[in-house]
């Protein structure tokens, strides 16, 4: 660059060989950073001590440090450390065994225990692939692109499969888990925007976020709070809004990945006033016992976990809806269905090894999608909010033992295993729980729906067709209810029967 932009930074940057790009104030010819290159300016600029990577006038370090961006926070209230984190356990390994350094033999030794442990689990998923009134209009907008269309349909059938729970309406609070922009709130309350109860929404976010939409949703029948904290360390019973206001908690979450999921279920069913029907087995049951019923869970129309005004210290959960990511992510500690492994002879070291199996399923090996163009959205990863794939970079370590077809087939199982310990966390809770398929996989590999109910609302199918103002969505794959479309990953005679897992 021969000479700076206008009204930007004079300074040359000698490692970057170009002008600064910093915007200057009028009547300046360097930016704040290198205003001490101007004629008469003889202050002195040191680096900041809360963060190395900026430098500050020292005339003014005083008031930099009280509003510096670096500067230490006041611990917020629902803040503590590891609340819903599980407890550690001493036999837990260290490190995962990567699977291309095991034999062949451990291989098939770990699929004898997937089909072992999967016996008697519901592996077939019914479709459930709705939408609802409130992103119509969205939908039909021929300025969107194939991606925003791609999340709007998403969000439409989360959407619609809580009409469907009679999971919207007023006088809640809805708390998104990993709500980045916070895109998934927005749609409810748009879909709220006829009911006359207010409605109030949590937005809890770990990470500084750019461009949310929260900010824009502000009015006098809703109420928007963002929480920037990790969940593992978030006690939600101890959030001002919910002890102030004492209302119901609906959970939802697009995309939750991995170990979220769990950290999530445990914050919201872990303080909920609902007791497990049974503490967790102090040692590893007996082979005789591995296959034991866990004992039935309350009973339909019993006020466990929700339904009844929540207590100091308590939370009212009335429904969840979490669309799930990324099981090759989630960690032993974290897992809420550890008795349920248990119960089948598993433990942490087979957990770690399903989990890593679990990619198999999107890992994008299969021949089908390798043939994919690239502009289908089956073979793309490079949308902000897809999560990552598992590694690629190592051998395979299968080597033709199985085929590509078999490969996604366990990968399925092992997500649907790790799922089963979810649905047990949640009926030991008092809630009746889901798993569906909310879209379509050529929309999304990741497309199952974990949603709940209390037990007590389950007296009428509480998954039943949508409601009205949430209609099946235009071309769907299937109809809630109605047998897997043929092709589809649960079809009858595919590769994710259990019955050809062996």
């Amino acid at each position: 660059m021969a000479a700076p932009v206008p009204g930007r930074c004079g300074f040359y940057l000698e490692k970057k060989k170009r002008f600064c790009k910093m915007v200057v104030a009028k009547g300046n010819m360097f930016c704040g950073e290198h205003g001490n290159m101007e004629e008469g300016n003889h202050s002195r600029r040191i680096v900041c001590p809360l963060d190395p990577k900026h430098t500050v006038c020292e005339e003014r370090l005083d008031k930099h440090l009280k509003k510096c961006n670096s500067r230490q926070k006041a611990t917020p209230v629902y803040y503590v450390k590891d609340v819903n984190a599980g407890a550690a356990e001493p036999d837990e390994p260290e490190q995962q065994v990567p699977l291309c350094r095991r034999s062949r033999a451990e291989l098939q030794a770990l699929l004898d225990k997937l089909n072992e442990a999967a016996t008697g689990l519901q592996v077939a998923l019914q479709d459930s692939v709705l939408s609802h009134s409130a992103l119509q209009d969205e939908l039909n907008n021929p300025q969107n692109g194939d991606a925003a269309r791609k999340h709007l349909k998403q969000q439409a059938s989360i959407l619609g499969n809580m009409a469907a729970l009679r999971l919207l309406g007023g006088g809640r609070c809805f708390v998104e888990f990993g709500a980045g922009r916070g895109k998934l709130s927005h749609w409810i309350h748009e879909a709220l925007r006829s009911c006359q109860d207010s409605a109030h929404f949590l937005l809890v976010e770990r990470s500084s976020t750019r461009f949310k939409v929260d900010g824009k949703n502000q009015d006098a029948v809703a109420r928007f709070e963002r929480l920037q904290v990790d969940i593992q360390h978030l006690d939600l019973s101890k959030v001002p809004l919910l002890r102030q206001e004492r209302v119901p908690v609906v959970g939802v979450g697009k995309h939750l990945c991995g170990a979220a999921t769990d950290l999530a279920l445990r914050c919201l069913f872990e303080r909920n006033g609902a007791s497990e029907a049974a503490g967790p087995p102090s040692k590893r049951p007996k082979p005789s016992e591995t296959r034991a019923d866990p004992g039935p869970g309350p009973e339909p129309g019993s006020d466990a976990g929700a339904g009844r005004p929540a207590a100091d210290g308590e939370l009212a959960v009335c429904g969840l809806a979490v669309a799930l990511c990324c099981h090759h992510r989630c960690e032993w500690r974290h897992y809420v269905g550890k008795d349920f492994f248990l119960q089948r002879g598993l433990g942490a070291a087979d957990f770690n090894a399903f989990c890593r199996m679990s990619s198999w399923a999107t890992c994008g090996q299969r021949p089908a999608n390798q043939s994919c163009p690239p502009h289908l959205p089956t073979n793309q990863r490079s949308d902000a909010e897809e999560h990552e794939a598992a590694e690629e970079t190592e051998p395979d370590p299968l080597g033709g033992f199985l085929s590509a077809e078999r490969r996604e087939a366990v990968g399925r199982l092992c997500k649907r295993l790790i799922d089963g310990g979810r649905l047990d966390f949640l009926r030991r809770r008092g809630f009746t729980g889901r798993l569906s398929r909310y879209c379509s996989s050529q929309l999304t590999l990741e497309n199952v729906l974990l949603t709940a109910v209390p037990t007590a609302a389950a007296g009428t199918p509480p998954h039943s067709p949508a409601a009205p103002g949430s209609p099946a969505a235009p071309g769907s794959p299937a109809a809630p209810g109605s047998p897997a479309a043929p092709g589809s990953p649960a079809a009858p005679g595919s590769p994710a029967a259990p019955e050809e897992m062996s």
